[in-house]
């Protein structure tokens, strides 16, 4: 990073959505992405998918539920929350995209949070903007807003460099679980801890 650059944590804005969709599924992973578009569709038809997702008000990948990160205005990342309470309501939009888009029903999908705990869905960052403090930069700020109660997260087994992260910032690990067939870490920020 140059002295120069102006970086910046912000909600993302409707307009967004396309590449936050783009980074969203790089954080899920394409493999993952393609299981959930299954063999009669594309990356590009869940990328439409999730974009109209992201445009949405009221569904866990909205718009309103995200942070960028923003260097010289340019979007470089994001990370997707929600409080674990609202998924269910949230994840409605979801199961009703995947009928639309995809021709699926993923109506029983295992919960990845519950109430109790602000839950960091996605976090993301473009490749070339890596390794400069911007995903912590959004987590930061995340726990900023959201830390009157516990911030969690799951991580993927296969992502140890992921957890050292998580770990380095604070969190805690809670228990093994799994989502979507992969084994995964919850990991928790205390509620009300400083940052």
């Amino acid at each position: 990073m140059s002295d120069n650059e102006v970086i910046e944590i912000v909600g993302a804005r409707k307009e967004q959505a396309a590449e936050i969709a783009s980074l969203i599924m790089e954080a899920m992973d394409y493999d993952c992405c393609q299981n959930f578009a299954g063999e009669a569709h594309t990356l590009d038809d869940f990328h439409r998918m999730m974009t109209a997702l992201v445009e949405m008000d009221d569904s866990q990948y909205s718009y309103r539920n995200t942070l960028v990160a923003l260097v010289d205005g340019q979007l470089v990342g994001c990370l997707v929350g929600y409080d674990g309470k609202d998924l269910r309501r949230l994840r409605k939009r979801f199961i009703e995209k995947a009928a639309e888009f995809l021709e699926r029903d993923f109506s029983n999908m295992d919960d990845e949070t519950q109430a109790g705990e602000y839950y960091l869905d996605s976090l993301c960052v473009k490749s070339a903007f890596r390794k400069r403090g911007l995903a912590t930069r959004l987590i930061r700020e995340a726990i900023r807003r959201h830390g009157n109660q516990p911030v969690g997260l799951l991580v993927d087994h296969t992502h140890p460099w992921a957890e050292r992260l998580y770990r380095a910032l604070g969190f805690e690990f809670v228990n093994e679980t799994t989502w979507g067939g992969h084994a995964m870490n919850h990991l928790q920020y205390p509620q009300n801890r400083k940052i």
